[in-house]
């Protein structure tokens, strides 16, 4: 495990995860594709954001390397909530929490204005946080997509890690994007360990974080 530590890897990670061992990691903190063939305005998508082959196998995996009475907040698309609320289930998850990101910015318009995004906290076990975090938490800071087209802000991701994991506990993002939640977690001194499927975002990340020599699994 030791070898996989402050590292980000360029691979997919229903194939990666396997590799780690069992309940070696304290909390996952992720922002997986929403299924909806999103695309940015300046044309960027996302890899896997079409289909759904994925995801039970990709959650079946962190539950599997989570350890016991631990938690891992996903963020999730609202379209398919049933799908993800499926697979965290039959992982194994149990849902405590309903975590809301109020915007002050319009995303997109269609039948509402975007204006929002959210995330499930959801536990192995029978964990136990460090205080109570509201469930509504804003999000202040405007990242511009610069580096990702999903792009959350560290702001947002710091009280989040802060009190879900232990200041001794690696950090996982198996949807690593930019490396927004594992700079977070470096920020707070924990060890982390992000897996990144689309080779652009990995070398953004791996530059962001300082891991200068590519990990490729």
């Amino acid at each position: 495990m030791n070898s996989h530590l402050n590292k980000v890897f360029h691979a997919d990670c229903v194939d990666f995860l396997p590799q780690l061992a069992a309940e070696s990691i304290n909390f996952v903190l992720t922002d997986p594709p929403y299924l909806v063939g999103y695309k940015s305005r300046d044309g960027r998508a996302l890899a896997n954001d079409s289909g759904d082959a994925w995801l039970r196998p990709a959650f079946r995996e962190i539950y599997r390397v989570l350890q016991a009475d631990a938690y891992c907040v996903s963020f999730y698309g609202w379209p398919h909530c049933d799908k993800f609320m499926q697979a965290w289930r039959e992982a194994g998850f149990r849902p405590v929490g309903h975590l809301v990101f109020p915007k002050r910015y319009t995303s997109s318009i269609g039948n509402v204005r975007c204006q929002h995004e959210a995330a499930y906290l959801l536990a192995k076990g029978s964990p136990t946080a460090r205080y109570a975090v509201g469930d509504v938490l804003d999000w202040n800071d405007y990242t511009g997509n610069k580096l990702h087209p999903t792009q959350k802000p560290t702001s947002i991701l710091l009280p989040l890690i802060e009190n879900y994991s232990h200041p001794d506990g690696t950090i996982l993002d198996p949807f690593a994007g930019s490396g927004s939640a594992l700079e977070a977690a470096r920020m707070l001194g924990r060890k982390w360990l992000g897996i990144e499927l689309d080779a652009k975002y990995h070398a953004i990340a791996s530059k962001r974080l300082g891991c200068e020599k590519s990990q490729d699994a």
